[in-house]
């Protein structure tokens, strides 16, 4: 998980839990903005959402694109 590594090594982080009312969500933030705002589907383990994740980030770095399952994006 290359992309979670290096943004954590920027100074960025994600979080992973419950985002009222989504039961549980994963996100990731550089040391400015939110890079990537995801839901957990419906019996994806966190594995997966881990993954998911780490190819969103990586989507932001060579895009520059958010991707935002959270508030509709």
């Amino acid at each position: 998980m290359k992309n979670i590594e290096a943004l954590i090594t920027d100074g960025g982080n994600i979080t992973i839990g419950a985002i009222y009312p989504i039961e549980c969500a994963a996100t990731a933030a550089d040391s400015h903005n939110a890079v990537a705002m995801l839901v957990r589907r419906e019996s994806e383990t966190l594995n997966a959402l881990l993954k998911r994740l780490d190819k969103a980030i990586g989507k932001f770095y060579a895009d520059d694109e958010i991707v935002d399952e959270i508030n509709g994006d």
